[in-house]
């Protein structure tokens, strides 16, 4: 009886400490087939990635007690193209939240990529309008320090910057740090953002950012039940001085039904004193055929400056 009693005592206790912590396996699985995008761009491929990059990750959290939490996430692109993938490039980090906030300490998402996409159309993928414009960000940082607030009345901010000695010439992050940070409000059918990035990183991880540069984003859209509609505003310029980018997209998202969605926008971008504007028009539906897999197709038909067209057919699963 005693050591029945013990064995039960043991049992809860381990119960009590399951739980107050958490492992999560997640990802998504993305592919689709299309012209335009692909190496080979004059003909009909398949591609990863169309609505959102295909990934699989693991994060977890613990319950400290009196309001505190400890967690990390481990995230991993993935091509399912041709099975490839890469290290942790996407996220690798350990945070601490509670009231105050969150922190976050190693790689992942800066300040200005939180809010970078909120306004696009064409379900901020492949087939947004948006896809147009001349100017780029640094989404992601290594060696970094994130922290966010909470919402209070709507209102939430983040901010987040590389350390200096993770940042010198001759580490893996070279040439200079990205600090960034944003400013969002969500409230009803209305949200917006404004977001803010730094970045002297002349030596990016990522093939389309190669240029140190300020850039700021403004964001928002307002819900009318019918539809919604969203716009975005881009402005970069060198960090060393040169010619300003500035770009903007207009679009609305329009449920068809319970499951089906109607995405258009148009965006344009220029660089000031430099040829003449990029623009182009997109538009995508996407299907739910349940709550984790989604079908989606679209197009994007953009002007002899832009020269980005593209149509595409794929599916998105989430697990």
């Amino acid at each position: 009886m005693k050591k029945s009693l013990i064995a039960l005592a043991a049992l809860a206790f381990v119960g009590a400490a399951s739980a107050q912590s958490s492992v999560t396996l997640y990802g998504i699985a993305d592919i689709w087939v299309g012209k335009g995008e692909a190496a080979t761009a004059d003909k009909v491929a398949a591609a990863s990635g169309g609505l959102a990059g295909s990934r699989w990750g693991v994060k977890g959290s613990e319950d400290l007690g009196g309001g505190l939490k400890a967690g990390f996430n481990f995230e991993q692109g993935v091509d399912l193209g041709n099975g490839a993938a890469a290290g942790f490039t996407r996220q690798a980090n350990i945070s601490l939240g509670g009231g105050f906030g969150t922190l976050k300490i190693g790689k992942s998402w800066n300040a200005m990529d939180d809010v970078f996409g909120a306004g696009n159309s064409g379900f901020d993928s492949a087939l947004s309008a948006a896809k147009v414009w001349k100017n780029s960000y640094f989404g992601e940082a290594a060696a970094q320090i994130h922290y966010s607030t909470p919402s209070i009345a709507g209102f939430s901010a983040a901010v987040s910057t590389q350390l200096s000695g993770n940042t010198a010439t001759g580490n893996a992050v070279a040439n200079g740090k990205t600090t960034a940070f944003n400013i969002t409000y969500a409230n009803g059918p209305i949200a917006a953002a404004i977001g803010y990035e730094d970045n002297k990183n002349t030596n990016f991880d990522t093939p389309t950012s190669t240029l140190a540069q300020k850039g700021t984003m403004f964001n928002g859209s307002y819900d009318l039940g019918m539809a919604k509609l969203m716009g975005s505003y881009y402005t970069t310029k060198p960090a060393g001085g040169g010619a300003k980018t500035n770009s903007y997209q207009l679009g609305a998202d329009i449920p068809m039904g319970s499951a089906l969605t109607l995405s258009v926008g148009y965006a344009s971008s220029k660089v000031s004193g430099v040829g003449s504007s990029a623009s182009g028009f997109g538009i995508a539906a996407g299907y739910s055929l349940s709550k984790r897999t989604t079908m989606y197709a679209g197009l994007r038909a953009t002007n002899k400056e832009a020269s980005n067209d593209l149509w595409a057919v794929g599916v998105n699963h989430k697990f």
